[in-house]
């Protein structure tokens, strides 16, 4: 079997993530091999084959290490991670925010209305 282990269920079919070690590796030879001119030519697809990688799957890790390196221009994990964290925080503020909102004009309500 070649590329990433696949479980299948009763929802269809979901990848199972490759282990850390194992991207690590590949990443770790993969920029190795691109540095020596030698090796340079296809190295993504011949050390995607010997570690029973999809090629497209090394390539995608191997361009986001440069990003997050910073030999290759784009959003680092890091930066991902954080604007993740700020979205979710946005969303419960204004969640919060549309609770009160709710609160202040149901009780604005009870005030004008005449007391018994």
């Amino acid at each position: 079997m070649e590329g990433n282990p696949v479980l299948k269920g009763t929802l269809g079919t979901m990848p199972v993530p490759y282990p850390a070690e194992i991207r690590e590796r590949a990443v770790r030879l993969a920029l190795e091999a691109r540095k020596d001119l030698a090796t340079r030519d296809g190295a993504i697809t011949r050390i995607a084959k010997q570690l029973d990688l999809l090629p497209e799957t090394l390539r995608k890790w191997v361009r986001k290490a440069e990003v997050d390196e910073g030999l290759r221009p784009g959003t680092t994990t890091e930066e991902s991670e954080r604007v993740e964290e700020l979205e979710r925080e946005v969303r419960e503020l204004r969640r919060a925010n549309q609770i009160l909102k709710s609160a202040s004009a149901f009780f604005a309500a009870e005030l004008d209305r005449p007391s018994r």
